[in-house]
């Protein structure tokens, strides 16, 4: 069936609300289009069931973004769209401060494989599959600048019947690396803070566990891949600028000496992502430095 959406105007609007570059149009329409009628075609394939769309973003590739024009655009189609992160299952600080003394100090940072809950993200996705248009299912968020889930008064709802998960990550649909991979350090924050291995023994052993079920849900992933570790240290620091520029009072932003110490917590499994998913994703957006999309080389 033909839709009579003006999708250039509703992405317009988008890229306007963003405060996108103007750039973002050109590859929204050549790229992010047949992408929108390539899931749009998987959910009238499966006309009844929750379909699963994961996306995998280093940090600062701009995975949120994507997930939300998807959602404007596949719901503009008439589909029942939610959108979640990873990130919206973090614990609550008490919850980390707890692992940091029993198991290891960095696990005080929320971010890898470990410090999620992710018995409340794999008994969201099965509730999504049953939700009937007369019930109501709050779904997690979570405040990045106050570093603490947002209150249940803070929180949204959704109705069913949900077609499509949308669920961004970045490290979504990663294995767990071979453990010799684990004895070299690689960086600074692992070498000092981390020299018996505890820490990352651990993240890779809870990316085995249940982190495995949730990606076993997903029925396409999406890649967007960054050109390397490095752009996204540079990302990262751009999106930490925009934070503080944003923040709420009290809110917990980073220098940049704090931010290169955060971004190495992330530096192992980014590399490992940037390595092994291109071989595993349904689809992948190459990016380049100016983080436009483009062929692969």
């Amino acid at each position: 069936m033909k839709s009579n959406t003006d999708y250039p105007q509703l992405i317009q609007q988008f890229i306007a609300e963003e405060k996108l570059p103007a750039s973002y149009l050109e590859d929204a329409l050549l790229w992010l289009m047949p992408l929108k009628d390539q899931v749009v075609a998987k959910l009238r394939g499966r006309a009844g069931a929750l379909q699963v769309i994961g996306i995998n973003g280093a940090q600062g590739t701009g995975k949120s973004t994507l997930a939300k024009l998807l959602q404007r655009l596949i719901s503009a189609d008439g589909f029942n769209v939610v959108n979640l992160s990873i990130d919206d299952f973090y614990y609550p600080g008490h919850k980390r401060e707890e692992l940091a003394k029993t198991i290891h100090p960095l696990l005080k940072s929320r971010g890898v494989p470990g410090t999620h809950d992710v018995g409340l993200a794999l008994d969201i996705v099965e509730s999504l599959r049953t939700l009937t248009e007369i019930e109501q299912l709050t779904l997690p968020a979570f405040d990045k600048a106050m570093d603490e889930p947002v209150t249940e008064e803070e929180s949204i709802g959704v109705y069913g019947p949900v077609h499509l998960l949308l669920l961004e990550g970045w490290f979504l649909g990663a294995k767990p690396e071979p453990a010799s991979a684990l004895d070299s350090p690689v960086n600074n924050l692992e070498r000092h803070h981390d020299p018996d291995k505890t820490w990352r023994s651990y993240v890779n052993t809870k990316l085995a566990e249940d982190y495995q079920s949730l990606f076993s849900m997903i029925d396409m992933l999406i890649l967007l891949k960054a050109p390397s570790f490095e752009q996204v240290y540079e990302w990262r620091t751009l999106q930490e600028h925009k934070l503080i520029n944003s923040q709420k009072p009290g809110a917990a932003t980073m220098t940049d000496d704090q931010l290169v110490e955060f971004i190495q917590h992330f530096e192992r499994l980014t590399r490992h992502c940037l390595k092994t998913l291109p071989a595993q994703a349904d689809v992948v957006l190459h990016l380049n430095t100016d983080h436009r999309i483009t062929k692969p080389a």
